[in-house]
């Protein structure tokens, strides 16, 4: 039987001293409520987290940055409208869009707020049944060749926890068209659409693909017992989200060889 670890006891599981030397940003905004398990899921992966706050002027040499999920400003006037004006937000957008391409992560209200800041393309608005969701989700791993997916297989399922009201990902046909067509679906909702998501899109990615969005939370699902394993009966791993914290490590590093 496998031990696991106390609540709070953060176990690394890449005791891999190069990558503990790797510096993940996650950014704090008013309202986040999931950074303190994107810092989890950072440590668990075998780097070293970085807070960022909303008003800082400099992203503190971070090697790559997460935007996690929650209410950024109360999701008044649109979620992750106003957070897109943030301060920090400026040198994240100029980062990303440099030679040096950033990896950046946006996680629900993460991916709200690369969209509205133009990292991403399209839109989100409230679910289609315009109800709070919160379940286990399946994912279809589309594309594994991006900063935050590499150490996942093509075509691979996963499940990770998915808590949403203004998840429907939208787009005019002529850039769905060309999303698909340059494979930046990066993950789509298997079995079932939560939230109405044009063509079950859960995550997109830039054309570079370094920056990635998507509505589900893989954070959530970084350590055994604590995941969605036990739950959804399919032989999901409680672990299937630590996979996009690793991925950006194992890119970092292979980057500065």
């Amino acid at each position: 039987m496998t031990e696991l670890p106390l609540i709070g006891e953060a176990v690394a599981v890449a005791a891999n001293p190069r990558l503990a030397g790797a510096r993940i940003g996650v950014v704090t905004f008013p309202g986040t409520l999931d950074d303190r398990d994107a810092v989890r899921a950072v440590s668990l992966a075998g780097a070293t987290p970085v807070a960022l706050w909303h008003a800082d002027t400099t992203l503190s040499d971070v090697d790559a940055v997460v935007i996690p999920g929650g209410f950024s400003y109360g999701d008044y006037l649109r979620a992750g409208a106003i957070a897109r004006f943030a301060p920090l937000m400026s040198k994240i957008i100029e980062a990303a869009n440099s030679d040096a391409k950033l990896p950046v992560l946006g996680i629900c209200n993460g991916f709200q707020i690369l969209t509205e800041s133009h990292l991403l393309p399209g839109s989100m608005i409230k679910n289609d049944h315009l109800k709070f969701m919160c379940r286990d989700q399946v994912l279809r791993v589309e594309n594994n060749s991006t900063a935050w997916t590499g150490d996942y297989a093509a075509g691979q399922e996963i499940t990770v926890p998915l808590k949403n009201q203004d998840g429907q990902y939208i787009a005019d046909e002529k850039t769905l068209d060309a999303l698909e067509a340059e494979g930046r679906v990066v993950f789509r909702y298997v079995g079932f659409n939560p939230n109405g998501s044009r063509r079950d899109i859960a995550g997109i990615s830039n054309a570079a693909g370094n920056v990635v969005g998507l509505m589900p939370h893989p954070e959530h699902a970084v350590e055994p017992g604590f995941g969605p394993a036990s739950l959804d009966g399919i032989g999901s791993s409680d672990t299937d989200g630590l996979g996009f914290f690793t991925s950006v490590l194992n890119k970092i590093v292979g980057g500065a060889k």
